[in-house]
């Protein structure tokens, strides 16, 4: 089927099965056409608690399906592709988590660790972890723990990023998005000198010195809030080169430049598997209930926090 049939047939099959479809920022463009909600992880993971459609398909990678069904385990949550996996949430298990708990547990006292998990990651992290974050609530998350001893799991470059807002004391993972840690200071430099009316918009998840070199630090739908707000017309945007689609379409009047990296398992889901995962019901997502009421515990201390 061509693109315009996909997107009448995915259309009629969400009113006849009652589905609803959440994209990340970062899919196709042309997913965001069939998409009932568009956005980031916390955006996300809040229309994933809340709806009341009886199928949810989840148009991004493992772990955001897995969380969907965390927090709405009566419906059914489908994956377009099963192939579409997120690297860094491969980086760090529950096993290796537990161990680095108990060692630091030893140092600091019990009571005065706590594990922040950023939701790239597993349901089985996800359970041993005291609460969940997101890069755009992240910061707020671990300012809201009494414990001063904060093990921030798996994303070394985010848990830098917080510990320059919070006087606790941030361990790392050594885990990275193998998307934001491909941006160069030197690229940022050079764009700058090419646009030099253009603002800078870089993604928590980028190494420091990208950081420093750029004007704002936001979550993917923080950067469109911005871009919308803004007086200025130009923006170099690093993060997943998508993002730039979304841009175009929410802020039409304004321009976006961007080194053009891709993160080619979000790229996995197209129109066609989208199809046959709704059509047949299948790629069905599941987490084992005991690991499913720990995890849950992680993301709901999360979405309380405003």
């Amino acid at each position: 089927m061509n693109e315009q049939r996909l997107i009448k047939e995915i259309s009629r099959l969400k009113r006849k099965k009652n589905a609803v479809l959440l994209v990340h920022n970062y899919q196709r463009p042309e997913i965001y056409k069939v998409g009932d909600f568009v956005g980031d992880s916390l955006e996300l993971s809040r229309k994933a608690a809340e709806t009341k459609a009886k199928i949810i398909v989840f148009c991004g990678v493992d772990f955001m399906a897995e969380s969907a069904k965390i927090l709405n385990p009566r419906k059914k949550v489908l994956l377009p592709t099963f192939e579409a996996k997120c690297p860094m949430a491969a980086m760090v298990t529950a096993e290796e988590l537990l161990k680095e708990r108990r060692k630091l547990e030893k140092r600091y006292g019990k009571n005065n660790v706590a594990v922040v998990c950023y939701i790239n990651t597993t349901a089985e992290v996800k359970a041993f972890s005291d609460i969940c974050c997101t890069s755009s609530n992240a910061v707020k998350v671990v300012n809201s723990l009494k414990e001063k001893n904060i093990l921030f799991v798996p994303d070394k470059n985010l848990g830098d990023y917080v510990s320059r807002f919070t006087d606790k004391r941030i361990i790392p993972w050594k885990g990275f998005c193998y998307v934001h840690a491909r941006f160069l200071k030197e690229q940022v430099r050079r764009a700058k000198k090419l646009h030099p009316h253009a603002i800078v918009l870089a993604h928590p998840e980028s190494p420091r010195e990208v950081i420093d070199e750029s004007h704002i630090v936001c979550s993917t739908s923080q950067m469109i809030d911005f871009a919308k707000k803004s007086h200025l017309k130009e923006f170099i945007v690093l993060t997943e080169a998508g993002m730039i689609e979304r841009l175009k379409l929410e802020v039409p009047n304004k321009k976006f430049y961007t080194p053009g990296i891709i993160c080619t398992q979000q790229k996995k889901n197209n129109l066609q598997n989208v199809y046959n995962c709704l059509k047949n019901e299948t790629n069905e997502v599941n987490v084992a209930e005991r690991v499913r009421i720990k995890a849950k515990r992680a993301l709901d201390r999360m979405l309380k926090i405003k």
